[in-house]
């Protein structure tokens, strides 16, 4: 049948403008975004209240600032991109608050863990550390049975109080002619004990006279009982194991009770801090770090920290920075943030740090930790003489030779 042409072409322009109404879909194209970086999360923990909440908090800052460093450079683990994130805890120097906040870290599937800062916390929540099979390195924990244990994820950045204590003992020996009858302290902990024996252990093997033990806690602020004792017993010099915020009225106290003996101490009151809680009677006293001191830190670290936090390094910061740094180091070279692929690699390790040159040993030991004895001068403890390899050496001509300070 045809169609009256009026109608055909009427069809017709109908059609036309039917095809041109339709128009393909075009394929959307998602707009390019960057892969989301793996959250790597690395536990820090020291007290951060309480007496020696100051020392906890530059341990934790030590590690903040490697782990804003290494985001910052934007670190890649296998070849992917990784964000590291720091859980901070406060153990408050309590060796139960301790095991509670790691069992916290391991339940937040940390994959590695610096601290603790005492002895007395770190020993215990290593066994829970060592259980979970995450390394774990502390930065300040000297007593040797840290390292003693078997585990093969423990490790540490400083000397032990076996080192410690020895040179410290060594050290007023060699610098007292008159050093006859020494009296020992100590705060009844894990940190505390261990390196008041190691120091009458050694005295006792030069021949001086190490008196009865006299004991308080780290919680102890009034010492008048023991030192009136004490001062009876007429000593050339008293050793305190113990950390600062009992350490400086124990000094003080000594003082003002008129004891005049040469008085010396371990790393944990080898602060600044002991001139403003002994006041005056803090000028002259002896003390040891199980390390270099801060001074001798890299300047880069020290301009860092600096820059960072607006004051300078008190203790143990460049030894937590440095944790920080191996644990991220053993996880680049081993192309992953698994604890059982990277521990490996942590434990045959080889790293210039903020600290120096760090290898571990079979045990999780630094080798050849430095020892540097102290006194203070002015309100500030100011390094005499470092004691490496059994050799001591004058801290200047230390640091000619061969501290970190001179190297970017």
């Amino acid at each position: 049948m045809k169609l009256p042409i009026t109608i055909a072409l009427s069809l017709a322009a109908a059609l036309a403008l039917t095809a041109c109404g339709k128009k393909e879909a075009v394929p959307t194209v998602a707009p390019l975004t960057a892969p989301v970086a793996a959250v790597v999360k690395i536990g820090s923990v020291a007290p951060l209240s309480g007496g020696i909440a100051h020392l906890g908090k530059d341990n934790e800052n030590g590690v903040r600032l490697a782990i804003e460093e290494a985001n910052a450079k934007g670190v890649k683990i296998g070849g992917k991109k990784v964000k590291f994130e720091m859980l901070s805890e406060d153990d408050q120097a309590d060796p139960k608050v301790a095991t509670t906040v790691a069992q916290k870290l391991i339940d937040e599937k940390v994959v590695g863990v610096v601290g603790h800062l005492n002895s007395g916390t770190t020993i215990p929540a290593s066994a829970l550390y060592n259980q979970a099979g995450i390394p774990m390195i502390s930065g300040s924990a000297t007593n040797p049975q840290l390292t003693e244990q078997g585990f093969k994820n423990v490790f540490r950045l400083v000397g032990r109080d076996d080192q410690q204590g020895p040179a410290v003992a060594s050290y007023l020996h060699e610098t007292m002619s008159k050093l006859k009858r020494v009296a020992i302290i100590d705060d009844s902990t894990a940190y505390g004990q261990g390196l008041a024996n190691e120091v009458a252990k050694t005295l006792r093997a030069d021949g001086v006279q190490v008196l009865p033990r006299e004991s308080g806690t780290d919680q102890t602020v009034d010492w008048k009982a023991v030192l009136t004792k004490i001062k009876g017993e007429r000593p050339d010099a008293v050793f305190y194991g113990g950390m600062d915020a009992t350490a400086g009225p124990l000094l003080k106290e000594a003082r003002e009770l008129g004891i005049k003996a040469q008085f010396a101490f371990g790393d944990g009151a080898c602060t600044d801090t002991m001139a403003e809680l002994a006041g005056a009677a803090a000028q002259g006293m002896v003390c040891s770090q199980a390390g270099l001191p801060v001074e001798a830190a890299s300047k880069a670290f020290l301009d860092a920290y600096q820059a960072r936090f607006k004051m300078d390094p008190i203790l143990y910061s460049p030894f937590t920075y440095d944790a920080t740094n191996l644990l991220i180091a053993a996880m680049e070279q081993a192309g992953s943030s698994d604890p059982a692929k990277y521990l490996p690699d942590l434990a045959k390790i080889s790293f210039d740090g903020a600290s120096g040159h760090i290898e571990f040993d079979a045990k999780g030991d630094r080798k050849d930790a430095e020892m540097t004895i102290f006194t203070m001068k002015a309100g500030k403890i100011t390094p005499l003489a470092v004691i490496k390899g059994g050799k001591t050496i004058a801290f200047a001509d230390f640091l000619k030779q061969n501290a970190p300070a001179a190297k970017p």
